[in-house]
């Protein structure tokens, strides 16, 4: 079969956002906690400064080799560096248009913002406690909740003492807020 009519690899088209992640609404900043915005860093230096050059080595070598076509080294190399661009390519986006809020050094309050460690009780009696964090720091497993999450737009503004009404897919559910706190967020 002609070459003409194949495809020189079998992946997606390249995009920008990375699937499943969520996008930030528009014309607002990239807000993130320190250690959230040093994560990141560090998985965008390991990958440009350690891996490609890695798998750039490992491509040239392979590319050497001849035939190209059934090269394994080659074909998963090139694979993989598109993997890793398109990566950094969404992490420098979202480096760059990152604003670093710490909330150990902000001055305490009772209110709800970015940052805050809060703890609730619902309409059932139990009690949890939240960290209000960035979109890419988001962790459910560990209460640690984006900013624009329906829960965190719930609670944000609000004061130590209210009770917020937060819409569920099970329906309402009534959320006294306990305890407002900043402090840092690893």
């Amino acid at each position: 079969m002609s070459k003409a009519f194949t495809r020189e690899n079998d992946a997606a088209p390249e995009d920008d956002e990375e699937e499943g992640v969520s996008a930030l609404p528009a014309g607002v900043k990239n807000y993130m906690t320190p250690a959230g915005h040093a994560r990141m860093k560090a998985e965008f230096d390991q990958l440009w400064k350690q891996e490609r050059p890695r798998l750039v080595e490992t491509i040239a070598w392979a590319a050497s080799n001849g035939d190209r076509s059934e090269n394994g080294d080659y074909i998963y190399g090139k694979k993989r560096l598109r993997e890793i661009d398109r990566r950094l390519r969404y992490l420098g986006k979202r480096l760059e248009n990152t604003e670093v809020v710490n909330p150990a050094v902000r001055e305490e309050t009772d209110r709800i913002f970015f940052g805050a460690t809060v703890t609730v009780l619902d309409d059932l009696g139990a009690e949890a406690t939240y960290a209000i964090v960035g979109i890419d720091e988001a962790e459910p497993s560990k209460n640690r909740i984006s900013w624009v999450s329906p829960m965190a737009r719930t609670l944000l503004r609000a004061r130590e003492g209210d009770t917020v009404t937060l819409m569920t897919p099970a329906g309402k559910r009534e959320l006294e807020i306990l305890e407002v706190r900043y402090s840092a967020i690893d």
